[in-house]
């Protein structure tokens, strides 16, 4: 690698998570380690950065805490006083509406596509669409205080189910079944605290289609779910008779099969609250004529291999709300071919391609547009995954530059010129730490000391954000 070629290369990233903030930084640490120079401009539709780390992740969450940490020091190396850094956030713009994709290529060597997937991934079973059925990323974004879900959500059904295996499921339930009481020292919004109290959830009913040695949980979440205050784990026993024998593939389901044997002899503590895991249930039909009423299941039955097979068996359960949490799809980007069955912009190992179907080697190769984390790969792995993907995608960026297969920017002009000239009301990184600097005094002036208090409203983030507006 020779820094002959990566001299004052200009790249667009769009998407301030984990995704686009590990690819900046790996981009900038590649291209400096070999006396190369780079600008990259981080471009988010959220006022705020951090993507799914702020509006994603479950706020009783603490250890999410340390990743904010690190992916604040990448956006916050550079001094100040020059006004402009080697990565520069750029907030409250969408590509597709405030700029176009190709006005980004106009100006840019090169755009990196890292908007994650946001959107719930969709069950196809009668019933479905029922008042009182939604999927799990809207709740989400309700309690995590997202600007543009609606302020309240009713919690005012007392049996609730939530079907999924993975940690997204878990953080629902953890959270429908948790009293309020207990969030007060996060930064849970207050308004989502307001509608956490006034709920009359009783029951909270999670449901696997395969067995407890299939979860998708991680230990960590299944402890802290027998930790709960004033929550009881309510497991059957009948879920268990296909465990014995079983040898444990890893440590990690040694340690999660025995949280869940320990919980089927501990004796119910009579608990306002109660949170039964259900295994073996393939969801068919949500039951009811104007809004949620039941739900009916399909027993299975593991027949290898994490595989299971219905059974004939069918059962129903009465009640009255439904969350879908059976992963996410991707949402698409204004120009950017979109490859609707896998949910993500088509590419081959981070080059977007002209093909409708990712993975295809022969496809069209679109020069200097690429893309990183879920929106490359689809909502698979945990954070830390997106660093060697972003890792995959950099390396042929840079490989790319070296080849001379890019074509250079034709305008030689700073970005934010043609937002102001479009009045677009963009954030930037000063901005955030006015915000970031808001939510941390409101916490410290809250009746219930907290870290932060996190402010809600869309235009209200972007007003404090500005009044500190640097160019």
């Amino acid at each position: 690698m020779t820094s002959s070629s990566l001299q004052n290369l200009r790249v667009a990233i769009v998407g301030a998570g984990p995704a686009g903030i590990y690819a900046g930084n790996i981009l900038t640490t590649t291209v400096t380690a070999v006396g190369g120079s780079v600008e990259i401009d981080l471009f988010e539709s959220l006022p705020a950065p951090y993507g799914l780390i702020r509006y994603g992740v479950a706020p009783d969450h603490p250890r999410i805490k340390g990743i904010v940490n690190s992916l604040h020091e990448m956006l916050d190396r550079s001094s100040l006083a020059a006004h402009r850094r080697d990565t520069r956030f750029i907030g409250n713009v969408e590509v597709g509406r405030d700029i176009a994709l190709a006005e980004l290529h106009e100006r840019y060597d090169a755009v990196i596509l890292a908007t994650g997937a946001i959107r719930d991934a969709s069950l196809d079973i009668p019933g479905i669409d029922l008042p009182g059925s939604f999927g799990a990323a809207d709740f989400v974004a309700w309690f995590d205080g997202h600007p543009d879900v609606p302020t309240e959500w009713a919690l005012d059904q007392r049996e609730v189910a939530v079907i999924g295996n993975g940690n997204v499921a878990l953080d629902v339930a953890r959270i429908l079944a948790k009293h309020a009481v207990d969030l007060r020292s996060t930064e849970v919004p207050d308004n989502v605290l307001a509608g956490l109290e006034a709920s009359a959830v009783t029951d909270v009913h999670v449901f696997g289609r395969r067995g407890p040695a299939d979860i998708k949980f991680t230990p960590i979440e299944l402890r802290e779910l027998g930790e709960v205050p004033n929550v009881d784990i309510v497991v059957s026993d009948e879920d268990f008779a296909h465990l014995e024998g079983l040898t444990p593939a890893n440590n990690q389901l040694k340690v999660m099969l025995r949280i869940l044997e320990s919980w089927r002899t501990r004796e119910s503590t009579g608990a306002s609250r109660r949170l039964h895991l259900h295994f073996y249930h393939s969801p068919v039909e949500v039951l009811g004529d104007a809004r949620v009423e039941g739900l009916r299941f399909e027993r299975t039955e593991p027949v290898g291999d994490g595989r299971v097979r219905g059974t004939g068996a069918f059962r129903d359960y009465a009640v009255q709300q439904v969350y879908r949490a059976v992963g996410y799809y991707g949402t698409p980007v204004v120009d950017a071919p979109f490859d609707e069955k896998a949910g993500v912009v088509s590419n081959v190992e981070g080059r977007v391609t002209d093909a409708s179907t990712t993975g295809d080697a022969d496809a069209p190769v679109i020069p200097g547009l690429y893309a990183t984390g879920w929106i490359k790969r689809g909502p698979v792995g945990l954070i830390g995954h997106t660093k060697s993907d972003a890792m995959e995608t950099i390396a042929h960026l840079v490989a790319d530059v070296e080849a001379g297969r890019l074509v250079a920017p034709t305008l030689d002009e700073d970005v934010l010129d043609l937002l102001d000239e479009r009045e677009v009301a963009y954030t930037t990184w000063d901005g955030w730490l006015a915000l970031d600097a808001h939510e941390r005094s409101l916490g410290a002036e809250h009746v219930h000391t907290r870290e932060r208090v996190k402010v809600v409203p869309r235009d209200e983030q972007v007003g404090i954000s500005r009044g500190a507006l640097v160019r």
